[in-house]
């Protein structure tokens, strides 16, 4: 078949993957709900081949076979949509469903795993979270480790050299604030005491399962920073890393800038060039995760007098519009598909209560991703409704925007807008399904670490292996310098930023001016007989 002809069978088609043979390669196609992606494929060397593994790559899924070539028996998935980006899988056919980039889905884990994916080798797992204060005396500092990222406030070239100044002023003007919220939750955030938890739990769960490996802690703003693991990861000689953020969906806000992170610590040092490593970027499609959430919406949902009249209320993170429509960010295609499945697993079990999406915790003048969740309360409450369920869908660890953010401004909101019930549906935490899902989830992407052999040299230059950093940056955020900023300080030209923040500078010179015309009795709108002349 054409590959022309195989597009246009694919146009009037849902989730169809195609093999087309081009000449010497064989080139891919697969659809998803929003567009068609197209894989062109080479072979290579058998010696690089895990003979009967699973595999997934970006848009589809492949399963190895025992290859009929006598010299080759890998395929080299090479996209052809602009990016530079090239995975490694077994050899074999394509099934019928679309996975997102790096989404390890399957849960279909071997109860024993051969020896040549541990070995002698010493594995690590390191898991990514964005980190928290943990007594009251420590959120000035943590507020200034978020803010000097100039991926939360981003200043013109020019003024680069004021971004640890800036965070420094907003971090102290803001202090006393977060303070109050962090005093209202016990005085600080439990998320490292929680990660470290499920880190201990995730090390058993491996355990169980035959595969030995030690559990790495990294926060992007707080300790145990990134730098702390990473050292610590070397001392203890770890030669294969899979690397796991502990964000369900891949935003380029939260996994990637901890990605971004990751990518210079690996360039300057010479071990980590050299360690083997590979990325989950996200696991929301994971049925572990999913059959966890569906568990916890259940058993709170009996809590309620009338189950079935409650609303499903899903309350995600909010992420700036700008990264969705000018970056790229996956994270609310992917969040959307996370409801969806999780909505499709309660239908298994006969529940079929209304729900809703919405987004929560913006900040600054730009654009957030809609329905925010304060509105959406509101509208829920004149529409009627009286009993509310929130799930808090991209949290799987308790801190302060669940216990006080929803636990408390927005339970408070939902009360005054006439919701009579209200019931929130906990973090995953240290859930026992959702934990050895996670496990599950390690143990399948290990085939995928040091998939190839590459020389310092060529590391250096963006040859690296399936899923790691420097690949999926590539994919998911390759104007690595130029993201829009969740806080816009200033920007210059003609910009929405420059007209909200002219037009609040044009109100302060009103006000001035009219305080000094009253309170002198001269100026402008005395002359021109607008207010009455005095001596």
């Amino acid at each position: 078949m054409a590959i022309g002809t195989a597009l246009s069978t694919l146009e009037s088609a849902r989730f169809i993957g195609l093999r087309v043979c081009d000449g010497d390669d064989v080139v891919y196609l697969q659809r998803s709900p929003t567009s068609i992606r197209q894989y062109r494929c080479r072979l290579l060397p058998r010696e690089i081949c895990t003979p009967q593994s699973i595999f997934h790559c970006a848009g589809a899924s492949l399963e190895s076979k025992p290859c009929t070539k006598t010299s080759k028996s890998l395929i080299l998935v090479k996209s052809l949509f602009g990016s530079s980006k090239e995975e490694f899988v077994s050899c074999g056919s394509i099934k019928s469903h679309s996975l997102p980039l790096g989404t390890l889905l399957t849960s279909k884990t071997p109860d024993v795993l051969t020896s040549p994916l541990v070995g002698e080798d010493r594995i690590g797992v390191l898991l990514l979270n964005l980190g928290g204060p943990e007594t009251l005396e420590d959120v000035q500092p943590f507020l200034y480790n978020l803010f000097s990222d100039p991926d939360i406030i981003r200043l013109p070239r020019l003024f680069r050299f004021l971004q640890k100044p800036l965070a420094q002023f907003i971090s102290v003007a803001r202090a006393p604030k977060s303070k109050e919220g962090y005093a209202s939750i016990g005085g600080g955030s439990p998320l490292r005491q929680i990660t470290d938890a499920q880190a201990e739990e995730l090390r058993k769960a491996l355990c169980a399962k035959n595969v030995p490996a030690k559990v790495y802690v990294g926060m992007r703003y707080w300790h145990p920073f990134t730098e702390e693991a990473i050292e610590e990861i070397k001392r203890d000689g770890i030669t294969k890393l899979v690397v796991l953020p502990l964000y369900p969906q891949f935003s380029i806000s939260t996994s990637g800038s901890s990605l971004r992170l990751l990518e210079s610590i690996f360039r300057e040092d010479e071990y980590l060039v050299n360690m083997q490593h590979t990325v989950i970027p996200s696991w929301y499609q994971r049925e572990g995760y999913i059959k966890a959430m569906g568990d916890l919406i259940e058993k709170e949902l009996k809590k309620f007098n009338r189950p079935e009249e409650v609303v499903i209320f899903f309350s995600a993170h909010g992420v700036p519009l700008a990264y969705v429509e000018e970056a790229g960010d996956p994270y609310k295609a992917e969040m959307e598909e996370c409801v969806d499945l999780i909505m499709e697993e309660l239908e298994k079990r006969n529940i079929r209560n209304a729900f809703t999406l919405a987004y929560q915790s913006r900040v600054g003048p730009v654009e957030w991703l809609k329905p925010y969740t304060d509105d959406t309360i509101i509208d829920l409450g004149k529409k009627g409704v009286k009993s509310l369920l929130a799930v808090p869908i991209s949290f799987v660890s308790e801190h302060i925007e669940t216990l006080e953010e929803i636990d408390v401004e927005y339970k408070e909101l939902a009360l005054e807008s006439g919701i009579e019930n209200w019931g929130r549906v906990p973090a995953l935490g240290c859930e026992p399904t959702f934990i050895s899902d996670l496990a599950d989830a390690v143990i399948e992407s290990l085939p995928y670490v040091g998939a190839m052999a590459v020389s310092n040299l060529e590391a250096r230059q963006s040859l690296v292996p399936l899923g790691s950093v420097e690949e999926l940056l590539a994919a998911y955020d390759t104007q690595r310098r130029e993201l829009p900023p969740p806080v816009t300080v200033w920007e210059w030209g003609w910009t929405k930023s420059a007209e909200t923040w002219n037009g609040r500078a044009a109100m302060l010179a009103v006000l001035v001016l009219l305080v000094l015309e009253v309170t002198t009795g001269e100026g402008f709108l005395h002359q021109w007989g607008i207010l009455p002349l005095f001596r």
